[in-house]
Order: C-alpha cells, then structure tokens, then sequence
C-alpha cells in the first residue's frame, strides 16, 4: 500500500520549493526592469561616441594606430560574459557551448588562445577544462557600474595594443525580449568594422585627429565591453525569471499529481478499513 505520509512529505516539499521558486521569480522580474533600463540607457551613449570615432577615423585612415590595424593572427582572445550563480535556465550553457565550439574549430593547441572571463561559472567552466584563463571579474553586482568592470575591459584593450593578442571577440548574450536571449558573437579589436559617421555634423579636432584617437579609441573598445555586459546582466536576470516561472509551473503540476494521488491511496485505504470492519462483522455473526 501507498504510504500516505511519504506523499504527503512529497507535496509539502514542492509546496516549499515552490514558494521559493516564486520569490526568486518576482526578485529576477524587478532586477530585470532596472537592468533594462541601464541597457537602454546606454545606447544614446554608445550611438554617440561610434559617430564621433567613425568620423575622426575617416578622416585619419593613414594613423596607423595599433587599434586600427589588422595584425597576423598568432593567438585570439575571448572574452566571454556569464554569471556568477546558475538557476538561470540556458544561460551560461549557451554561450559557453558557442565559445567551445568556436574554440575546437578554430585552434589546435591552448597556446593560439586566451580567455577572459566575466562571472563564476564562466572562469570555472574553463579552468577545470584546462584552458587558458588569463584574467577574471567575478561578483558583479546586478547593476554594474563602469568601475565594477574598468580593470577587465582596461587589461583586455591593454593587452592587445601590447601585443599578448592579435584580436579580441566578444561572447554574451543579447537581450531580446523578457522571454528571449539570443547569443552574439563580436569582434571587439582591432577596431576594423567601425561604419562611417553617417551624420552631417562637422568636427573640428583640436590638436589633431590623431591625438584624439590615441585617447578615444581606448575608451571606445571599452565602452562597447561595458555596454555587453549592461546587455548580458539584463539577458540574465530575465533567463533567471523565466527558468524560476517554468519551475513553480512544474510544482504547480507535481502537486496537482501527488494530491491526486494522496487522494485515491486515501480513499483505497478508507473503503479497506470498511471491508475489514465489514468482514469481522460478518465472522462474529
């Protein structure tokens, strides 16, 4: 026979995990709503600042800036964006599933390849694999400031113009909706892809171009890390709070099914405390 206490320990326990479940899903909503914003708070910026590179770049195609430059590739850098917990549904897997793959068809040997990793699981995941972890930020709050993440975004454009790598890609996932991420891949260095200012706007560059480029350029390859980051803390909070809805809906469902069943065994050992009460009846008579 069922036992009746082992089911109903089994529907508290969902009932607990449930109410858990729930709050972490109502936490990730509100952090998702302030990391949205930050995100898009951060466009103008980022809009601005490709204008004004793309429009001194055009003007000084001839700087030969180290940023600029395409070099022979003889090792990559990845810097590849996670989160420092899980609970978080594919998150994490994904990207680094992507990075991985990238990883076995491009390189034959750890030596072509660095990574550089934002977030617990992400340095974790490469260590244990023996790959080449040269520089880590883990403990990123919700809401990052550019000062939480300056010394990673600062040491990777650092070390390409120093030459410990000849390009820099960029892993994270890109926030969507509240419902969907999509994982994005961009070369950070050398700066190769910069579009043309499309606006009419004239600039004057005081004392030169040039000048103004060896100060920009920097601070441009680090914005556009930061504002990956800003995107992927938005991207996980709302993974976060998609995985949380999905399991309170499965405990949702495991309970209906174990007080179904409580209820049927209940009932079976009911109606045979009738028929032995029945029969004993019977046997005295």
């Amino acid at each position: 026979m069922v036992n009746l206490r082992e089911i109903k320990g089994r529907i508290n326990s969902t009932k607990s995990t449930k109410q858990i479940t729930k709050a972490m899903q109502m936490v990730s909503s509100s952090k998702l709503r302030r990391a949205e914003q930050n995100a898009k708070a951060y466009v103008p910026y980022m809009e601005k600042i490709q204008e004004v590179v793309g429009a001194i770049a055009a003007g000084t195609k001839d700087s030969g800036h180290p940023m600029l430059t395409s070099r022979p590739v003889k090792k990559t850098a990845y810097l590849v964006i996670g989160s420092d917990s899980g609970l978080a549904g594919a998150y994490n897997s994904s990207i680094l599933r992507e990075v991985q793959n990238t990883i076995i068809k491009r390189h034959n040997s750890t030596d072509e390849y660095v990574i550089l990793a934002v977030g617990r699981v992400v340095r974790d995941y490469f260590v244990k694999r023996g790959h080449n972890v040269i520089a880590d930020v883990i403990g990123l709050p919700d809401q990052p400031s550019f000062a939480d993440i300056k010394e990673i975004a600062r040491n990777a454009v650092g070390m390409f113009i120093d030459g410990t790598y000849d390009e820099l890609y960029m892993y994270y996932n890109h926030f969507v909706s509240a419902i969907q991420n999509e994982v994005t891949v961009k070369k950070v260095l050398p700066l190769t892809d910069i579009a043309p200012s499309s606006s009419d706007a004239a600039y004057e560059f005081e004392p030169s171009g040039e000048a103004i480029l060896e100060v920009l350029l920097p601070q441009y390859a680090e914005s556009l890390i930061y504002g990956a980051i800003l995107d992927g803390k938005a991207s996980e909070h709302s993974a976060r709070m998609t995985a949380m809805k999905n399991a309170t809906d499965n405990a949702n469902d495991l309970i209906a099914d174990l007080s179904l069943q409580y209820n049927r065994a209940r009932q079976a050992a009911i109606t045979q405390e009738i028929t032995e009460i029945v029969g004993g009846a019977a046997a005295l008579e």
